[in-house]
C-alpha cells in the first residue's frame, strides 16, 4: 500500500455533484431576488461557494485522524460559542443563532453539527464492544444532548434535532439492538406531551398548521399554503428561470433560503426537481460507497454521519415544502442561502475527502 496521498485520489466526481447542486442554487437565488434589494445576494452566495471548494480542498489534505484527535477542543469551543450565542445580548427580540463580528455573522449550530459527527466517530471508533450497551446510549445521549439543547433554547428546533440523525446513524453502525430501539421510542412517545410545554408560542402554531392544512392558511400556516400552491403551480416543465409568481410577488417566504425548493419548483417543475433529487441521491451514494471502502472504524462514521445529516435535512427541507412535515427552519443544503450552512458543508466534504483518499495509505 502507498504510503502517500495526492490530488489523484481526490474523489473530483463527489466535488463536482456538490458544486452543480450549489450552482443550481445559485442560479435560483438569482432568480427570485434579482427584482428585490437583495439582488447582490447570488454574488455572496458564489464567494461562499468558492471559499467552500478551496476548504474542501484544503481540509483533504490533512490526514482526517490528527483533525479527530482536535474533536475534544472543537467540541469544547463550540459549546463555548453556543453560549455565547445566548449570552451576548441582541438589539431584536426572538432567535438568536449568530455571532457577529464585525460586518460577519457566524452560525455556531452549523460547527456544532459537524464537531458532532467528528465526536460519534470517535467514540465509536475506540469502543471495543461490538453491541451498544446501557453506558453508550448515555455518554452518547449527553455527548449530543447538551448542545442540542444549547441550539434549542436560542430557539432554533429545526437544527437542534439535526443532531438526532448523526447519533441514530452511529448507534446503528455500532450495533444497537432491537429492543433498545424500542426502549428509545417509548421514551421518546413518553417525552412528546411534555416537549409541548416547552414550545413557543410561534412552534406550537406550526405543528398546529401541519395537522389542520386548511384551519388557517392566511396565518399559521401561510408559509405551507404558498409553498404548496407554488409546488404545484410548476406543473410538468416549470414556468422558467424568473416566471415564478409566487417568489417574485413575495408570496413565497424566503424563497432564496429555507423555501428555495418551492420557488425552483415552480420554475423548474417536476423535471427540474427530479435532477435535483437525482444529484442529492447520487451524493449520498458515493458518501455511502465511501463508507464501505474506508480503510477504518472512525472513517466509516464519518462519512455516514455526514451522510446521514444531508439526508435528513433534504428529506425534512423537501417534505415540510409539499406538506409532509411542519415548517422548521432547515435549509436545503448546498441550495439555499447561507454562508455558515455553506462552508460548513464543503468543510464536511473536505473531511469526508480526507477519507477516501487515505483509504490505500499504509
Amino acid at each position: 500500500m502507498r504510503k502517500t496521498v495526492n490530488f489523484r485520489d481526490f474523489d473530483w466526481f463527489l466535488l463536482l455533484l456538490a458544486i452543480t447542486i450549489a450552482g443550481i442554487g445559485i442560479l435560483e437565488i438569482y432568480s427570485t431576488t434579482a427584482h428585490t434589494v437583495l439582488a447582490s445576494q447570488y454574488k455572496k452566495q458564489i464567494y461562499w461557494v468558492l471559499l467552500g471548494c478551496f476548504l474542501t480542498l484544503l481540509v483533504s489534505r490533512f490526514d482526517y485522524h490528527a483533525i479527530l484527535e482536535a474533536t475534544p477542543w472543537l467540541y469544547v469551543l463550540s459549546l463555548l460559542g453556543l453560549g455565547a450565542v445566548l449570552a451576548v445580548p441582541h438589539a431584536t427580540k426572538g432567535a438568536r443563532r449568530w455571532l457577529h463580528a464585525g460586518g460577519f455573522t457566524f452560525q455556531v449550530s452549523e460547527l456544532a453539527k459537524l464537531v458532532i459527527i467528528m465526536a460519534v466517530a470517535v467514540y465509536f471508533a475506540d469502543k471495543r464492544d461490538k453491541a451498544v450497551t446501557g453506558k453508550d446510549l448515555l455518554r452518547l445521549g449527553i455527548l449530543a444532548g447538551v448542545p442540542l439543547a444549547l441550539v434549542a433554547v436560542e430557539p432554533d428546533l429545526g437544527t437542534a434535532l439535526t443532531f438526532l440523525p448523526i447519533v441514530a446513524a452511529g448507534l446503528f453502525l455500532g450495533g444497537i439492538r432491537a429492543r433498545q430501539v424500542g426502549v428509545l421510542c417509548l421514551l421518546g412517545a413518553l417525552i412528546l406531551p411534555a416537549g409541548w410545554h416547552f414550545l413557543k408560542p410561534y412552534q406550537r402554531e406550526r405543528v398546529e398548521a401541519f395537522v389542520h392544512p386548511t384551519q388557517d392558511t392566511q396565518g399559521s400556516g401561510y408559509q405551507g399554503s404558498q409553498a404548496r400552491i407554488a409546488i404545484g403551480s410548476g406543473g410538468f416543465w416549470g414556468k422558467g428561470l424568473g416566471n415564478g409568481t409566487q417568489s417574485r410577488l413575495g408570496f413565497i417566504p424566503v424563497s432564496h433560503a429555507d423555501f428555495i425548493f418551492a420557488s425552483f419548483a415552480e420554475e423548474q417543475g417536476f423535471v427540474g426537481t427530479l435532477i435535483v433529487l437525482l444529484l442529492y441521491f447520487l451524493l449520498l451514494l458515493r458518501l455511502l460507497d465511501g463508507a464501505q471502502i474506508t480503510g477504518d472504524r472512525a472513517g466509516a462514521y464519518l462519512l455516514v454521519g455526514f451522510a446521514s445529516l444531508l439526508f435528513f435535512q433534504v428529506a425534512v427541507n423537501i417534505g415540510m415544502m409539499i406538506g409532509f412535515l411542519p415548517i422548521t427552519g432547515i435549509p436545503l443544503p448546498l441550495m439555499s442561502e447561507g454562508g455558515s450552512a455553506t462552508l460548513l458543508t464543503f468543510v464536511g466534504l473536505g473531511l469526508v475527502m480526507s477519507v477516501r483518499m487515505r483509504r490505500f495509505v499504509n
